[in-house]
């Protein structure tokens, strides 16, 4: 049974905003509340049958979650109790561990999310829609959330990403949860072509969709150390995640094939050879494209002697 007692405990939001200003100061602190409250108001909307203990174990789980990822990064990811962390909250020792298994996955909380979310994006795409369009429409659906949060937290991403890459246990769990991502999406892609998920087809496709979510990390990363907020680091992910798209798309056109029924060898022969040609149009038209700016470069340097 999963102790549940920091719900009880009228005071526990009190006592962990008070951390938060002491390990960020108060304007910061005072922003992750309001996050945290439209957090919960969107969870609810989200949830709208959600019964009273299911909530309270949804909230219990987040505020360790929020408590641990705030600490490690401020104090560093090995010099963090979980004993620390489950005082801050409220709750024993052992009920952290009865939501979070590993230390590590108090910061990966979403991992489970993340991972079904890409194959109902998949598995429930329109018969008119790509791949490439089913996976882009969900990611920014999701990225849609960001709008929202707070400027003075807008700024912790490069701080969490920094953490993950110093920390190697938990670069490993980064990267096995990216390795969940491409074996969900791979059994997705499979059952949807009614192909063997271990035929190279839908394991590469699987590896190129999950790779767009780091594609859009990199970029909200990028943007926000330049400093774009609210809807031009909104705009500016997107584009970055369009043109990722584009490029993929070409690629993994021979796929949509497969799941439209065509699943003749020849067919699926045909499909690989025209998009080898597709592909070939495209190198074609990026040289093309680098031809002219040089030209138009040289003439610039020209102009200006």
């Amino acid at each position: 049974m999963v102790d549940e007692d920091v719900l009880e405990e009228p005071f526990a939001e009190d006592r962990i905003h008070r951390v938060l200003v002491a390990e960020l100061g108060e304007p910061v602190a005072d922003a992750f509340r309001r996050a945290r409250r439209l957090q919960e108001r969107l969870d609810i909307q989200r949830h709208p049958d959600e019964g009273l203990r299911e909530r309270k174990r949804r909230v219990t789980r987040q505020r360790i979650s929020d408590v641990a990822t705030i600490l490690f990064g401020t104090r560093g990811f090995d010099n963090v109790k979980v004993s620390t962390i489950a005082e801050i909250v409220g709750v024993s020792e052992k009920t952290v561990y009865n939501y979070f298994p590993t230390k590590e996955s108090m910061v990966l909380d979403w991992a489970d999310e993340a991972v079904d979310s890409l194959a109902q994006a998949i598995r429930a795409r329109r018969k008119d829609e790509s791949l490439i369009d089913a996976v882009v429409r969900a990611m920014k659906e999701d990225m849609e959330r960001f709008d929202e949060i707070p400027d003075e937290l807008v700024g912790f991403l490069p701080r969490f990403l920094a953490l993950v890459n110093s920390t190697p246990s938990l670069r490993a769990a980064w990267l096995e949860l990216y390795d969940r991502i491409v074996t969900v999406a791979a059994e997705a892609l499979a059952e949807s072509a009614e192909v063997d998920p271990r035929d190279p087809e839908p394991m590469v496709a699987a590896r190129a969709l999950g790779g767009l979510s780091g594609v859009a990390l990199a970029a909200r990363v990028r943007y926000i150390e330049q400093g774009l907020r609210g809807t031009q680091l909104r705009e500016a992910v997107f584009a970055d995640l369009d043109r990722a798209a584009r490029l993929l798309e070409t690629g993994l056109w021979s796929f949509n094939l497969l799941t439209h029924g065509r699943r003749t060898r020849q067919q699926i022969l045909d499909a690989a050879k025209a998009a080898e040609e597709a592909r070939a149009q495209v190198v074609k038209a990026l040289r093309q494209a680098r031809a002219a700016w040089r030209e138009v470069r040289d003439a610039r340097r020209e102009a200006g002697r």
